[in-house]
């Protein structure tokens, strides 16, 4: 790993400054402490906050940043304000990331950094159009860094219990292609997957809000103690909402449905 972690150093010793755009998850705070080691004040984070943003990751990264004493701008990057992302297209994504790289060069001159890692290329992300369009640029990706190796950065460069932070994509994105996003139903998302939380543990949880209904998708493990429990559950659940509600195996991406993606 040794290699790897030179690899990144060296990209971030070839910058003057760093607006590092952080959203709370293990890829941005471990950017953040390897741009900090080697760039110091002169290393800056920008988180945006939204209904679509988890309160726990802006939690964690305001938590993190004080203890370290990094410079932390919160702010809101304004994409509920864009119909584009409301109607939640196929390339969703691509209007938030256009938002909040916008935000962050409105306020800062500084090159700006985002966690994607050699992993997320192999997947569809309209949202590092976004990124090429804004001039973002990609340290784990220019180092030939995978997740698993920015998980044992992470480990290495301290962050404790953050090198085990499962994946954790905005709640937008539980939220079925087509079906428009809205406050109440992200909260709702949240609130279902906090519950899961609360009573199995699971190591993955998506409550996916689909036209049929609310779809809980769990690991193995904790889909076979939901299967144990249902009766519960339900209970609780429908103390949330009146959507049907059944559960399935976890499956990345399945809210996303690919048709008209050009």
């Amino acid at each position: 790993m040794s290699d790897r972690l030179d690899a990144l150093l060296t990209v971030l010793r070839g910058l003057d400054r760093a607006a590092v755009a952080v959203s709370g998850g293990v890829d941005s705070l471990t950017l953040s402490a390897a741009a900090h080691a080697v760039l110091g004040a002169r290393a800056v984070l920008h988180h945006a906050v939204s209904p679509a943003v988890p309160p726990e990751a802006t939690a964690r990264t305001r938590t993190l940043a004080a203890s370290r004493g990094w410079t932390l701008h919160i702010f809101d990057a304004g994409e509920f304000a864009d119909p584009r992302y409301l109607a939640n297209p196929a390339d969703r994504c691509f209007f938030c990331k256009t938002s909040l790289y916008g935000a962050i060069a409105a306020r800062t001159s500084d090159p700006i950094l985002s966690g994607t890692n050699t992993d997320d290329l192999a997947d569809w992300r309209p949202g590092l159009r976004a990124a090429a369009a804004h001039g973002v640029r990609h340290p784990f990706v220019e180092a030939g860094i995978d997740k698993p190796t920015v998980r044992r950065l992470a480990a290495r460069l301290g962050l404790g219990t953050v090198a085990d932070l499962p994946a954790a994509p905005c709640l937008s994105s539980r939220i079925e292609t087509g079906i428009r996003v809205e406050p109440e139903l992200l909260a709702l998302v949240h609130r279902a997957e906090r519950l899961l939380h609360e009573r199995l543990a699971p190591r993955t949880v998506r409550a996916r809000l689909r036209a049929a209904g609310l779809v809980i998708e769990l690991d193995p493990a904790a889909l076979d103690r939901a299967a144990a429990a249902e009766g519960a559950l339900r209970a609780a659940l429908g103390a949330l909402t009146t959507l049907p509600v059944r559960f399935a195996p976890y499956r990345t991406g399945s809210a996303f449905l690919r048709s008209g993606a050009p």
